[in-house]
């Protein structure tokens, strides 16, 4: 599924088209997609302007002083500016008309997306208790460790906790325990402050390159001006079973780490 990077690539993608623009209209064409879709969607959000595109974990928040529509990509969502007499598809299924004459058309064929409200001064509830996000100053190496401390669970399946840091997901947790030589397997308390120091580090280098080449492109996932992104011929880790490490030429291993396959170099990492 589209990863933090994606969603970020997105949501630069599209701000720029949105912002300051007054929302005429709302077609839906269907009532639900992974959730219901409340009807604030249809009774607030028309007329409203849109004052920020902001990100948080994967979800993109449309402010407007009515309230904030939430967009969830889930497996294969897409977000995109067009024209408003673009033809529509089989899984189009949400469009936000623009004054601008344009059109935020969101298409999901899995349908595991959402779109969601949420009110003045609320906080949607799947967003609470979250925890921060990786490329601020609230995330740093003493967080994972002070959080670790006493987990038995995976170190890999512990950064990909959304109450621990938000936003790291399969891909690039992998890329990060490699870049920062632990093995994914190691119980995360059992990880020293240096090295999660050394993890957060990775963390935000990697994150942070993800999004400047547009994200990983996974079969799903087109950036919303049609163009993958590139970060995926990079891959260190992930993906690459049986192939040689591009550091030791030892081959990749992976193994399943609550229910996520798991790719590391077994001389490289530990």
């Amino acid at each position: 599924m589209p990863e933090l990077p994606e969603v970020e690539t997105t949501r630069r993608g599209i701000a720029p088209h949105l912002e300051g623009r007054r929302v005429t209209g709302v077609v839906l064409r269907r009532p639900d997609l992974r959730w219901p879709i409340p009807p604030e969607i249809s009774s607030l959000l028309p007329g409203q302007v849109i004052e920020a595109v902001d990100r948080r974990a994967k979800y993109l928040l449309l402010r407007t002083q009515a309230g904030t529509a939430l967009f969830h990509l889930g497996m294969s969502g897409m977000l995109r500016v067009l024209l408003p007499d673009t033809p529509v598809g089989k899984h189009d299924h949400v469009d936000l008309m623009l004054e601008s004459d344009r059109v935020l058309r969101f298409t999901d064929p899995r349908r595991f997306g959402a779109l969601l409200w949420q009110m003045p001064g609320e906080t949607h509830a799947l967003l609470e208790g979250i925890g921060p996000e990786p490329l601020t100053d609230a995330f740093d190496g003493d967080v994972l460790w002070r959080l670790s401390r006493g987990r038995s669970a995976a170190v890999k399946t512990f950064i990909m906790d959304n109450a621990v840091v938000v936003g790291v997901g399969n891909i690039y947790a992998s890329e990060a325990l490699f870049a920062a030589g632990i093995d994914p397997r190691r119980a995360a308390g059992k990880v020293s402050r240096e090295r999660y120091a050394k993890l957060a580090s990775e963390i935000k280098r990697i994150l942070a390159y993800a999004i400047t080449r547009g994200g990983t492109t996974l079969r799903d996932f087109l950036a919303p001006d049609g163009a993958p992104g590139y970060f995926f011929q990079e891959l260190f880790a992930y993906g690459r079973a049986g192939e040689p490490c591009r550091t030791c030429t030892t081959p990749i291993k992976v193994v399943t780490l609550g229910q996520r396959a798991s790719f590391y170099c077994p001389t490289c990492q530990h």
